[in-house]
């Protein structure tokens, strides 16, 4: 049984070093959004409690930023919480926030962070957050302000028709006070006011999901416009570098064409 698992274990390790030589040569990739879905149904599964889930989930993206980052990815945005999930339960919730001020905590003093010059952003509407979070993700966001190099953003209380409308309103009252006209509007200027306008690329060259569900579940409804999609079935939890590297050869096999 041992020696059948070292031979599996081994012949992953070849591919997976096989695929990685094929997308280190391909085309590059700079801007990747995950949607990582799965974490209740892999704890479902294993009979285990949602949140248990949802923390192997959090390992998970540590282990993804590595990988992101070897690969030169300069632009990784991660849908982890819509304004929908705020509809489960109140203990689901609260194990959730817990796990999140776990892991922004870890990332203020995150050598790799500071190392790789990562500038960390979380959009959504953190105000619906609990305050401590909120103190904790603006901590980071400090701490981070002047990195460049690299960008890292967490969706976070986070809906794109929300991302609209919230854009909608400061154009609106930006017109309204006579700080734009309304031939001032245009999508240029729409950009300006989303959530990932802090980027100078905000449009991903391609969106994976997990879990085997195929829809964007509302995620950068407007940056997704000519995005490539990238639907695997996995849970998040169980997501692995093979997985990423399949994702990204897949893209590397496509033309994108533009509407043209």
């Amino acid at each position: 049984m041992l020696k059948k698992l070292l031979s599996v274990i081994g012949a992953y390790k070849v591919y997976e070093k096989w695929l990685w030589q094929q997308v280190k040569n391909g085309e590059k990739l700079e801007n990747i959004a995950i949607i990582l879905d799965g974490n209740r149904r892999w704890a479902s599964e294993k009979e285990l409690n949602p949140w248990l889930g949802h923390k192997k989930g959090a390992e998970t993206v540590e282990q993804l930023l590595d990988w992101c980052w070897k690969l030169n990815v300069k632009f990784v945005t991660l849908y982890t919480f819509s304004t929908e999930n705020f509809r489960r339960s109140p203990q689901e919730i609260s194990e959730i926030m817990e796990i999140a001020e776990e892991k922004f905590r870890k990332l203020l003093t995150d050598e790799r962070i500071h190392r790789n010059k990562v500038h960390v952003k979380v959009i959504g509407r953190t105000q619906l957050l609990p305050e401590s979070l909120q103190e904790l993700i603006a901590d980071v966001e400090e701490a981070t302000k002047n990195y460049d190099s690299q960008f890292l953003n967490f969706a976070f209380a986070y809906g794109g028709r929300a991302e609209i409308v919230d854009a909608a309103k400061i154009i609106a009252a930006k017109v309204r006070d006579g700080e734009l006209t309304i031939d001032d509007v245009n999508e240029k200027t729409f950009e300006k006011y989303l959530y990932t306008a802090h980027m100078p690329n905000q449009e991903p060259d391609l969106i994976i999901r997990t879990s085997g569900e195929e829809r964007l579940s509302g995620f950068l409804l407007w940056q997704s416009a000519y995005s490539e999609l990238a639907f695997l079935d996995v849970y998040w939890p169980d997501f692995r570098l093979i997985d990423l590297l399949r994702a990204i050869r897949t893209f590397q096999t496509r033309k994108r064409r533009y509407g043209t």
